[in-house]
């Protein structure tokens, strides 16, 4: 059937216009943006990785967020064409075809329905917050399945979503939010939708609880990119309460999960301001993190305590005039963990932004629930301090003197309670480093190197540990063409450090001794799609920086180059790999040939006789598939 000649003319006329629309959106892109997204630098998204963003996003960062400084003077409809720009190059997804006789299928990224949604009933094997439990072991004690299962597992369903998080699942629910504003509750056992809402751009994890402060008896709480936190009805989705803004800073956010304990919710703040000060107008820096605690019934502050203690004060003017400023900086990556018998939230901080000095950076702070005062902090780096682009030819004006390494820390700390008797405090580092610490001075008792570390390196996202052993996973960079450099001698090891090895170790959580060690495997490198990958391009790192999950006698664990796999607990051997890059999936909500991509962030969550993996693009060191998530819930054989 051909068009009407009307439509026919408005398409030919809509070329055009979209093309101008494009030519100025690059010219754009190229003055202001191309400099630290092409190719991308630190912890800059590339510039595939943001051809994935909702539109909406990408103006709405350049507005309101992260990117606002490097926006000044831009019209809206300058925003509006660097987006259009950017999203233009998205791959193309088509629907199933429908068999004859049937019904077309839904368009591409429809949000199939359950037919029905049974009550919340909570379960003995349910994973209902990022840590899994307040003291983030990221040990399930009942899976539903066994050490003997494992090696059977496969995918039994799949889902697809830009930028989706690690979920929580209680019963036949589980609960995901991601960073193009979906926040779902599906059906754990078929990746049916039970309820959406719109407009929640988070890429936290949805922690579950009985309260009674919801209709139902279930509440949910997000965090969320504008700054606020927010509570639902889990049986529902029907916003219960939203925070006040934590943070008057456009561009801090929040990236770790809030963590509800007692009649309160701790919610950490952090920022994208190592980015912003890479402009010389910009006023470095004056963002400093913080733990809020905000009333679990109506999301008022009780209490909020930066993490920078010193005051802010005016330092120097930058080469281009600019008025400096510090101490900065202290972004709280991750969930904090709750200490009940002492009373205390344990959190862990990242890096000074600015060269004036800081105690707050870098540190582990032991913070009393009730009142926010902080009991002690463990500053492990001094002088870490850190801006993007400090490490390239052409400095950025606002670079600190001297620039730190970046050794955030990205990882919750774990309170374990020793075969003796008493507790220590376990945290990792970015520098590759993992610490001990008396949870009732601070005092640091035992470290331990398990790898050389760097801004994208060592302990990045989490541990895990069960009764015996901590789990520790390191991202050093290593993709296939180092490997090839090392085959002809092409290596330098700089400070004395051991050569990138990324890999998974056990430690013994009372004197920090390896008990094992095992390198990431080398693999073929699948991305479909994109067989050049395969030939040793930056897609193909084995970078072990997913946050590792634990079960009775197994350890999940998932690598940059797409492939998730279990390890013997006892040994470290290997007992199930699957490459989550060398197909593609249909997903349940009929996205047809949707690639798999890096496993990276906060890990699996094990529930219900079924593990859930988020593959695909989830932070700055994104490799593979199309910057789109797909969320993968493997069962045994399948079923």
């Amino acid at each position: 059937m051909r068009a009407p000649i009307w439509l026919a003319a408005l398409a030919a006329l809509a070329l055009p216009m979209a093309a101008h629309a494009q030519d100025a959106g690059e010219g754009v892109f190229n003055s202001r943006c191309k400099a630290c997204h092409e190719p991308n630098i630190d912890r800059a998204p590339s510039k595939a990785a943001l051809a994935t963003y909702p539109v909406a996003t990408i103006v709405d960062a350049l507005t309101n967020g992260v990117m606002k400084p490097m926006a000044a003077g831009l019209s809206d409809a300058d925003k509006q064409a660097v987006a259009a720009y950017l999203t233009a190059a998205r791959p193309a997804q088509t629907a199933a075809a429908a068999p004859a006789g049937r019904a077309p299928p839904a368009p591409v990224g429809v949000d199939v329905k359950c037919a029905a949604n049974p009550p919340i009933s909570a379960t003995v094997g349910d994973w209902t917050s990022v840590g899994f439990d307040p003291t983030s072991h990221r040990y399930q004690p009942k899976p539903g399945l066994t050490a003997a299962d494992v090696p059977k597992l496969k995918v039994k369903w799949s889902f697809a979503m830009s930028g989706g998080s690690m979920p929580t699942v209680i019963g036949d629910w589980l609960f995901i939010t991601n960073r193009s504003g979906k926040f779902y509750a599906l059906d754990a056992a078929t990746g049916c939708v039970r309820w959406v809402v719109e407009g929640a751009v988070s890429r936290t994890t949805p922690m579950i609880v009985k309260s009674e402060v919801s209709p139902s008896g279930w509440l949910t709480v997000i965090g969320e990119r504008n700054r606020t936190a927010r509570a639902f009805d889990a049986a529902t989705g029907k916003e219960l309460w939203r925070s006040p803004q934590l943070d008057a800073n456009p561009v801090a956010g929040i990236t770790g999960t809030p963590v509800i304990f007692g009649d309160q919710v701790f919610v950490p703040t952090t920022s994208g301001e190592e980015g912003a000060a890479r402009q010389a107008s910009y006023a470095c820096c004056s963002f400093r993190g913080s733990l809020a605690a905000l009333d679990l019934r109506t999301g008022a502050i009780r209490w909020q305590t930066s993490v920078i203690p010193e005051p802010l004060r005016q330092t120097h003017k930058n080469s281009a005039g600019t008025m400096m400023q510090g101490p900065a900086g202290g972004a709280i990556w991750s969930a904090p963990s709750v200490d009940a018998k002492r009373g205390l939230v344990y959190v862990a901080t990242g890096d000074s932004y600015t060269d004036v000095d800081t105690k707050g950076a870098d540190a582990i702070f032991a913070i009393d629930v009730r009142t926010g005062k902080v009991r002690w902090s463990n500053q492990v780096t001094e002088a870490d301090n850190f801006i993007v682009g400090c490490n390239q030819a052409n400095k950025p004006a606002n670079c600190p003197s001297p620039d730190g390494p970046d050794f955030d820390f990205g990882a919750s700390p774990v309170l374990f309670h020793l075969s003796s008797g008493k507790d220590i405090l376990l945290s990792g580092q970015k520098s590759g480093v993992a610490f001990g610490m008396d949870p009732d001075t601070g005092k640091t008792l035992w470290s331990r190197r398990v790898g050389s570390g760097s801004s994208l390196g060592g302990i990045e996202w989490g541990m895990a540990a069960d009764a015996k052993r901590l789990y520790v996973a390191n991202a050093d960079t290593v993709n296939l063409l180092d490997e090839a450099l090392r085959k002809v001698g092409r290596e330098a090891v700089a400070g004395g450090l051991p050569p990138a090895k990324p890999g998974l170790s056990a430690l013994d959580p009372a004197t920090g001794q390896v008990l094992w060690s095992v390198p990431a495997p080398v693999a073929p490198c699948h991305y479909a799609g994109d067989r050049s990958r395969d030939r040793g391009g930056g897609g193909c790192m084995r970078a072990q920086s997913q946050a590792p999950s634990a079960m009775p006698g197994v350890v999940f664990s998932g690598t940059m180059d797409g492939w998730f796999r279990a390890y013997d607990a006892a040994t470290g051997k290997v007992v199930w790999a699957d490459s989550t890059t060398e197909r593609t999936y249909d997903t349940v909500n009929q996205v047809k040939g949707q690639p798999g991509g890096s496993l990276d962030g906060l890990g699996a969550a094990i529930a219900g006789g079924r593990v859930y993996v988020m593959s695909g693009f989830n932070g700055a060191a994104n490799t593979g598939g199309n910057g789109t998530n797909v969320l993968l819930a493997y069962s045994v054989d399948g079923k």
